[in-house]
């Protein structure tokens, strides 16, 4: 199993990204989670490094398998993501496409039984986000506390010693952000973006005033 990837991101597109390795022979394809595409845009000709997960897909016909790689951020996300493929109904293809936040952010609302949340994510829904309660609360909660071993998570959380309190930060400033009309999507990736900084705003509102600081300038 190809468990890392590293090279020069040469694109990002949609749902993948192509990594050059090193020796200019070979260029890999690599699914993403939608949160890890919106986070690689800007680092498109540099070298990273993608912790991967190898998986069969059956082609259009169903007759072959095709070999697929599903890159992530963090050893972390990866071990998320095995979980998150364990829940009825999610296979490798709809996860990536609900992971469209961070990890802390999706343990959080599992914990919290957090429907509208999880509801949020594309393709969850009611049903849906029920199960994934079901199946993985009490599980996860070690995801919650990655955002303490991340840079900027201390401060956001008040120097709080786990992450729970900078996911519950995150998720109160995203759920007034919804409420201001902002897609929440969108709006979960600014907040990380703002709480990923090193010096991160330690109160909801100094991370909203954050967050349309970073809006205005793209």
């Amino acid at each position: 199993m190809i468990a890392k990837v590293t090279g020069t991101l040469e694109s990002v597109a949609n749902d993948r990204a192509l990594v050059a390795l090193p020796g200019g022979g070979l260029s890999v394809e690599v699914l993403l989670p939608a949160y890890t595409v919106a986070r690689l845009h800007g680092s498109v000709g540099q070298v990273v490094t993608l912790h991967t997960h190898t998986f069969l897909e059956g082609s259009a016909q169903g007759s072959s398998f095709i070999p697929r790689l599903a890159g992530f951020a963090s050893i972390e996300d990866r071990q998320f993501y095995g979980l998150f493929t364990t829940v009825k109904g999610i296979g490798n293809r709809k996860a990536l496409r609900a992971m469209a936040m961070a990890t802390p952010q999706i343990a959080g609302a599992i914990e919290e039984r957090d429907l509208a949340l999880l509801q949020s994510l594309p393709e969850i829904g009611r049903r849906t986000a029920e199960t994934i309660v079901a199946t993985l609360r009490g599980k996860v909660e070690a995801y919650v506390e990655v955002a303490s071993r991340t840079p900027g998570a201390a401060g956001a959380a008040g120097g709080a010693k786990d992450g729970g309190g900078r996911a519950r930060l995150a998720r109160d400033a995203l759920n007034v952000l919804v409420q201001l009309g902002e897609r929440r999507q969108d709006a979960a990736l600014w907040v990380d973006r703002v709480l990923s900084e090193d010096d991160p705003p330690t109160e909801v509102q100094a991370v909203i005033a954050a967050v349309y600081r970073v809006k205005a300038t793209g």
